[in-house]
């Protein structure tokens, strides 16, 4: 069973802005992750992110769009709609909607997934109660190749135009970097760290502080190279 207490999150992330979560913080706080092998290898099966410019031809994704409401400990899959942000928040990409393959609904219906929207729920409703929610989350794979490093995120320091962000480490396979840096809104660094295990997650307050993540190149050159995680966001609805 999951810890419901959740100060050892909740007060960081309230006091910084941030917190790093080392897998065994999160897994502490985590039900059942009985399909965790199925959840991760969905990721092999990620379409192309064909929105980027060319030259950035190293990621790939799948999106959902979710909602919950106040005080709920579920969430509703909604119609698949673009992802948008503006260009404030996105100088390589925002101000176009773009429209990606959805995730697959045995992965939304998953033990996994569902372990992790719970928490996300639990923890982002205890520091912003009573709030109904507009949730997206995105399966991201980067992509390292001995003739071109693989960015998480090729438009720099950012923030998201949303409320939280959780990234969670999903796999990590033949890389090296990929450091997550955590800045104020002057730029000043705040700190940085490294999501190595699967399941370290970085949670971010997004109204509060930028994050990035350095580019990520190949340990062994002659074999496949990538960083997976999930992505998920919460923002206030209306």
């Amino acid at each position: 069973m999951p810890r419901d207490d959740l100060q050892d999150l909740a007060d960081p992330l309230a006091a910084r802005g941030f917190r790093f979560a080392p897998a065994e913080d999160m897994r502490a706080h985590l039900g059942a992750l009985a399909d965790w092998d199925t959840f991760s290898a969905s990721w092999n099966d990620l379409p192309r992110d064909m929105h980027l410019p060319d030259g950035h031809r190293y990621r790939r994704r799948r999106h959902a769009t979710l909602s919950a409401r106040g005080g709920e400990s579920t969430f509703h899959v909604e119609p698949q709609r673009p992802h948008y942000q503006a260009v404030e928040y996105n100088r390589l990409v925002g101000g176009i909607e773009r429209w990606f393959e959805p995730i697959q609904a045995p992965i939304l219906a998953g033990a996994s997934f569902r372990s992790v929207m719970a928490l996300c729920l639990r923890l982002f409703g205890a520091l912003q109660p009573r709030t109904d929610w507009h949730i997206e989350c995105h399966q991201f794979r980067i992509e390292a190749r001995p003739e071109a490093a693989g960015q998480p995120t090729p438009e720099g320091v950012h923030r998201d135009g949303v409320d939280w962000v959780l990234v969670l480490l999903v796999s990590r396979v033949n890389i090296e970097s990929g450091t997550t840096t955590v800045h104020d809104m002057e730029d000043r660094a705040l700190g940085s760290f490294t999501l190595a295990t699967p399941l370290d997650a970085a949670l971010v307050d997004d109204k509060r502080v930028k994050h990035g993540v350095t580019a990520v190149t190949p340990t062994d050159r002659s074999r496949p190279a990538w960083r997976d995680v999930l992505v998920v966001t919460f923002r206030r609805r209306g």
